[in-house]
């Protein structure tokens, strides 16, 4: 008598409508967690991701179907689902837009995952296996001791960054942001010699530290990063590696001068706004305190050590205008910014923000599901106060061009040079202004000749992006 594996199917899906994330690879990352997912299954389980990053859907038949999805993402997880669901085969999503609009994906698939899968995965599986699975588990918040290492293996071979998360959950409450609400209020600390061990598993060269803050908050935190930065160095781990972190990345420069001898190439620091009033009405306190005015000493202080800043940044806020966009552009563009992140106000499901919004009748796409396809934060997709969402629109890719033309991604290169000393830092730079600026208009901007132009061999407009 031959014993058969069931099948557990993991799908990674992609939005079909924005042609930027298809054609540009460079921009993404591997799903975690799926990853997670797939370590956390039994061993009578043969586990598959089948990933649209890369691959074009096709059926596969399985015994169980489980599917993760970012907002922008989940119409299409949701038609996915529609074809298993009709075949009867069972269905599953999680991720952070079935956390946050429970009901809705309820009606849409068989279970939901709601929060951290960790905690609950064994007991779906068991619930499954005795033909008991619920319609919903709500997962809670462990700490990070021995955390769920991803299955590497089942990633797609051509990611080229490998990711890993150190720290879950953020204290700040940013209008705009669901992370507090997803991993907790409170700043979840992984045991550094855990995140080495895991470090020393990872055959990339190119790392992303997925954390939404990698620095923390506090001395504390520092120390941390410090710790984790010397076990980088000590064991030899040869890596180049992206963050995001707050604008206190340069309160010590101890954590600096570690970074930079770890691998730290480059830093996002979301600074969305250049105005103290708009931070506060988005509830940014942290940069709202710091002030504008010393933000070019926190720049200073990272590119002295050879790391380039990537600043983001949020157009369409409230109390924007023409002329206020005009004037954030032209503050990013004289700034010792070397890399921009330019976005639309988007109200997320899960947010202060999109609360607000539909209470005020100003959501624009709003039949959903099938109007989530388009909060990927390169469209309006509420009514502004002060301009027609098709005028904000069109005034926002303007100012897009004036960040993103020929001219000024040279001045930036050769001021990021001159800043940081660093030729790995301008051209992670470069290549991150250049992805970004293909992701807004959705275009294969030729990097060949500029790199050329300056000499630089071996050029790789590698990839520094966020998922959206």
């Amino acid at each position: 008598m031959s014993f058969r594996l069931k099948k557990l199917l993991l799908i990674n899906p992609l939005n079909r409508t924005r042609k930027g994330l298809i054609i540009h690879k460079h921009v993404i990352y591997p799903p975690i967690g799926l990853g997670i997912i797939a370590n956390l299954t039994p061993s009578d389980w043969e586990v598959e991701i089948l990933d649209e990053n890369f691959d074009e859907f096709e059926y596969k038949d399985a015994d169980l179907v489980g599917l993760t999805a970012l907002t922008s993402s989940v119409t299409r997880a949701y038609e996915i689902a529609s074809i298993y669901k009709e075949k009867g085969i069972p269905t599953v999503l999680g991720g952070i837009h079935a956390s946050m609009m429970p009901d809705e994906a309820m009606k849409l698939v068989d279970t939901v995952v709601v929060g951290e899968v960790e905690s609950v995965w064994k007991n779906l599986i068991e619930d499954f296996d005795n033909g008991q699975m619920k319609s919903r588990y709500d997962g809670v918040l462990l700490p990070m001791e021995d955390a769920v290492r991803p299955a590497r293996h089942l990633f797609h071979k051509d990611y080229k960054f490998a990711s890993i998360q150190t720290t879950r959950g953020c204290p700040m409450r940013c209008e705009f942001c669901s992370v507090h609400t997803f991993n907790g209020r409170s700043y979840r600390l992984r045991p550094v010699e855990e995140v080495l061990d895991e470090l020393e598993t990872i055959d990339h060269e190119l790392v992303y530290f997925v954390d939404d803050n990698l620095i923390g908050y506090g001395k504390r935190s520092q120390d941390r990063a410090i710790e984790l930065f010397k076990g980088i160095v000590e064991r030899g781990i040869k890596i180049n590696w992206f963050a995001s972190a707050s604008m206190n990345f340069s309160d010590n420069e101890e954590v600096l001068e570690w970074a930079a001898k770890s691998g730290c190439r480059m830093v996002l620091l979301g600074i969305e706004s250049e105005r103290i009033d708009q931070l506060k009405d988005m509830n940014k306190n942290l940069n709202a305190k710091m002030g504008v005015a010393s933000y070019d000493e926190v720049f200073r202080k990272i590119n002295k050590y050879g790391i380039a800043v990537l600043g983001a940044f949020i157009y369409g806020l409230d109390t924007d205008t023409p002329e206020s966009m005009s004037n954030r552009t032209e503050y990013i563009n004289n700034a010792d910014i070397d890399a921009v992140q330019a976005t639309i106000l988007t109200p997320l499901p899960g947010t202060v923000l999109f609360n607000r919004m539909l209470e005020d009748d100003k959501i624009i796409f709003n039949n959903f599901p099938e109007d989530w396809q388009h909060y990927h934060f390169a469209d309006v997709v509420f009514k502004h106060d002060i301009m027609k969402p098709d005028v904000m629109l069109q005034e926002i890719k303007d100012n897009w061009d004036k960040l993103y033309n020929d001219v000024t991604l040279k001045k930036k290169f050769i001021r990021t040079l001159k800043n940081t000393k660093s030729s790995a830092a301008g051209i992670w730079s470069y290549g991150s202004n250049l992805q970004y600026y293909n992701l807004a208009f959705e275009h294969d901007r030729p990097q060949r000749d500029f790199a050329e132009e300056f000499g630089l061999d071996n050029f790789d407009a590698s990839p520094f992006s966020i998922n959206v």
